[in-house]
């Protein structure tokens, strides 16, 4: 119980040091490394949350297949300090405004929050299986799942559009 413990606060901590690096990063390819590094860390957290398959699929599909399209996107803008447009002091505080308004309204939401009043969890009717996983995704949320599909489908078509040269 206390390696558990200890162990949820050490990946606890990576995921908000990585989070914390990949928004003050000034370089994009250095976020989207750090970007990387906080999905690690989330895949830890599903271990230890019995979802493993989430863990794998976490690692495989988004730290490796949508950070090589993240990266290819940045090359392909080529984004330089050079060439990127000045942001006005008003949009960069607006946007200061805006986290701290939300940082105000994730404080307010989890003061009242008293996790020791909450029953633990028993592993009980195979909680984290693939087997119940893929069950409850094609039948309950089969209409999600393909919409999501559908989304991505349009994601990719507009890429190589934008891709396209004249």
């Amino acid at each position: 119980m206390v390696i558990t413990q200890i162990l949820f606060w050490i990946l606890s901590v990576w995921v908000i040091f990585s989070a914390l690096m990949l928004i003050t990063s000034k370089n994009p390819i250095y976020s989207v490394l750090w970007l990387i590094s906080t999905f690690f860390a989330i895949s830890g957290h599903y271990i230890m949350l019995n979802a493993q398959f989430l863990a794998i699929v976490n690692i495989i599909v988004y730290a490796g297949a949508i950070m090589v399209l993240f990266l290819f996107v940045i090359m392909l803008m080529n984004m330089n300090t050079e060439s990127e447009p000045q942001k006005h002091k008003w949009l960069k505080m607006a946007g200061t405004v805006a986290g701290g308004c939300l940082l105000l309204v994730i404080v307010a939401a989890l003061r009242d929050l008293d996790i020791k009043k909450q029953p633990v969890l028993v592993n009980e009717g195979g909680i984290g299986l693939i087997k119940n996983l893929g069950k409850e995704l094609f039948t309950t949320y089969v209409v999600p799942f393909e919409i999501s599909s559908i989304l991505f489908l349009s994601a990719m078509v507009g890429a190589v559009v934008i891709g396209k040269k004249e």
